[in-house]
């Protein structure tokens, strides 16, 4: 009974875990957490940040400890007597040094400021991808959706023709209408069932496409939620393409991204030209040293009277011990042009960095301007679809009531209804492309991607 049970409830949570239907707003989470472009994006940020933690460092002082201990054997100085013995003596140094740049053509302060912008280029990088891949999944989904609801169509269209097919035959049975109708019913029903199929196919794929866009490693039963998104006015579009821009060049990342990258050529271009300049360190030391060898022994006369021990560890520690500190001040003065050099380059990649701000800038503009009048075109076209299909429809309601009193072949009548479903498809198509490229317009104004 038990294995039973388990059994039933391991089948429930597989079935349950098969018709999770996806809601746009979960895919673009979902895709915002697990694409791998923006790791990259997020790594390249935490990169940044050490990038900046290393610019501070360099206010730090230097501070570095050693320690020795060797072993004399033959003839060598003694240390304490200052001659030269032959015998076997064991020493001990150690030492303490520091030092700190107290000025260094204020390259260390440009430095820090090139890595608090080269932090915040980051970020806005993080930022763009994120935008990109959210806006990516979006088209992704509306893709899916009018699929769907396309295929709704053609299975509509399909059926509407199976009955129709059923009853040419019944009239071809009876001798009202010449068995050449019925041919031509039979070859748009298997038009129809084509057309089902690759409609499928169709929509197997954008799904797998969106799978794999959010990178889901058990694509084959992704499914996304079925809403009937309105294709309504946005707000947005009784804007001006001007304040559209203007808007998306306080919104977007583009710009600003290509703005920090010129204050950071700048910078470069500082710390070059701080090389030019005096360096001034401050430095200090700390040594001292231990003898472990014997001390002779002399008499108020100056007699031999032989070896004693050498003195205490921590008695020679400090007596021995010394200090030494002071400033060093480095002028240059010619390094085979290397430093005029890096300062050529410098200016030369701050040129670049104000003609890519100018291409941004322009690449922006271009681009509100398409999208919103892309976005004009789109509503045009879905309007024209629904008068289109409003004059299908009727088209087709006339033509089934000719055909139904004999008035009319089933080849004309096929037509008419093939014409019908036709603009309904049409209807699908440029409603959802009107959805997007609203969203595209929204996009820039600085509005989320959310679809209602």
């Amino acid at each position: 009974m038990k294995k039973i049970i388990s059994f039933v409830f391991v089948v429930s949570l597989s079935v349950q875990a098969q018709s999770k239907k996806w809601t746009l707003q979960e895919c673009v989470q979902y895709a915002l957490e697990h694409n791998i472009s923006i790791k990259q994006s997020q790594l390249d940020s935490q990169s940044a940040d050490i990038e900046k933690s290393a610019a501070v460092s360099n206010f730090l002082p230097g501070i570095g400890a050693s320690a020795s201990h060797s072993w004399n054997i033959g003839l060598n100085t003694n240390i304490v007597t200052n001659t030269l013995e032959n015998q076997t003596t064991q020493f001990t140094s150690a030492g303490l040094d520091a030092g700190i740049d107290i000025y260094k053509g204020l390259q260390n302060q440009n430095t820090f400021r090139k890595a608090k912008l080269s932090q915040l280029a980051a970020q806005y990088k993080l930022s763009k991808m994120r935008d990109d891949i959210a806006l990516n999944v979006a088209n992704a989904y509306l893709q899916i959706l009018f699929n769907m609801e396309n295929i709704k169509v053609q299975r509509e269209q399909l059926s509407l023709d199976e009955k129709q097919m059923v009853r040419t035959q019944e009239l071809v049975n009876a001798g009202s209408i010449p068995s050449g109708d019925l041919l031509d019913i039979k070859a748009t029903v298997a038009t129809d069932q084509q057309r089902v199929i690759a409609g499928e196919n169709t929509l197997l794929i954008s799904k797998l496409s969106l799978a794999q866009l959010l990178q889901l490693k058990d694509f084959r039963d992704f499914d996304v939620a079925d809403p009937d998104y309105d294709a309504k006015q946005s707000e947005v579009m009784f804007q001006t393409p001007e304040a559209i821009y203007d808007k998306a060049k306080q919104e977007r990342v583009e710009v600003k991204i290509a703005q920090t990258n010129l204050a950071i050529s700048e910078k470069d271009v500082q710390i070059s030209k701080g090389a030019y300049q005096p360096t001034l360190k401050g430095f200090y030391s700390f040594n001292t040293r231990i003898s472990y060898a014997e001390i002779p022994k002399f008499d108020n006369a100056g007699n031999f009277l032989g070896y004693g021990n050498a003195a205490p560890f921590f008695n020679q520690f400090s007596d021995n011990k010394g200090h030494n500190f002071g400033v060093q001040l480095s002028v240059p003065i010619f390094y085979g042009f290397a430093t005029r050099n890096n300062v050529s380059r410098s200016k030369v990649a701050l040129e670049r960095s104000k003609i890519a701000l100018s291409q941004a800038e322009l690449d922006l503009e271009r681009s509100v301007f398409t999208a919103y009048t892309d976005a004009k075109g789109a509503y045009k076209a879905y309007e024209a679809a629904l008068t289109s299909l409003q004059a299908r429809e009727g088209a087709f309601n006339y033509a089934k009531e000719r055909y139904a009193v004999g008035m009319m072949n089933a080849f004309d009548f096929s037509q008419a209804q093939s014409l019908y479903a036709n603009a309904q498809s049409e209807v699908l198509r440029t409603k959802y492309d009107y959805i997007f490229k609203t969203k595209v317009v929204e996009f820039y104004f600085g509005v989320p991607v959310v679809i209602k």
